[in-house]
């Protein structure tokens, strides 16, 4: 880890060796948690390592500004979904400019499995509230107080939204499991 803060810390100006190591030791506890936020929003192992290095880079950029330094794994998971949402947004708006004019240039048209396609779609379609604890808790396998924890918020409030976002998905997910006549 050493090699890749003072890489990305090369750029950001006087870093202190008590600064590097400490983000190393932070980062080498909620990297894997990162990278699999990032890709559970946006399901490609390439775009999801861009998104977790880049919220990586911002951190560390950050890093000596923070002051409650026991919050780090909340924030860089924040970060990371909020920069995964813009990343996915992005793409999308580059894919519907490439399919109105007709540029079809360097995109690659992705064929998942069509039932974890209709899984994520329905995924996707849930609130950003109930889509972050979803994912945070059924998806990542977090326990209820981790979920509580990285989204700051109380346990009951991460049950309710276990519940409403569970409905969603089966009502979704049997209407689309329903035989069209």
């Amino acid at each position: 880890m050493n090699e890749w803060t003072d890489r990305i810390g090369a750029g950001f100006g006087a870093v202190t060796d008590e600064h590097v190591a400490e983000f190393d030791a932070l980062l080498v506890q909620c990297s894997g948690l990162a990278f699999r936020m990032a890709y559970s929003v946006l399901r490609h192992r390439q775009d999801a390592e861009d998104v977790a290095q880049e919220a990586f880079a911002k951190a560390h950029a950050r890093f000596g500004q923070m002051r409650d330094r026991q919050r780090f794994r909340r924030w860089i998971v924040r970060m990371v979904w909020r920069m995964a949402l813009d990343h996915r947004r992005q793409t999308r708006r580059r894919f519907a400019r490439e399919l109105q004019h007709g540029d079809f240039g360097p995109s690659i048209v992705r064929e998942p499995d069509r039932r974890a396609e209709s899984l994520w779609e329905a995924i996707d379609a849930l609130p950003e509230k109930l889509r972050q604890t979803i994912v945070l808790a059924s998806i990542e396998g977090h326990d209820l107080g981790e979920v509580a924890s990285l989204l700051g918020i109380p346990i009951g409030t991460v049950k309710s939204r276990l519940f409403l976002a569970r409905q969603r998905l089966k009502e979704y997910l049997q209407w689309m499991d329903t035989p069209r006549r």
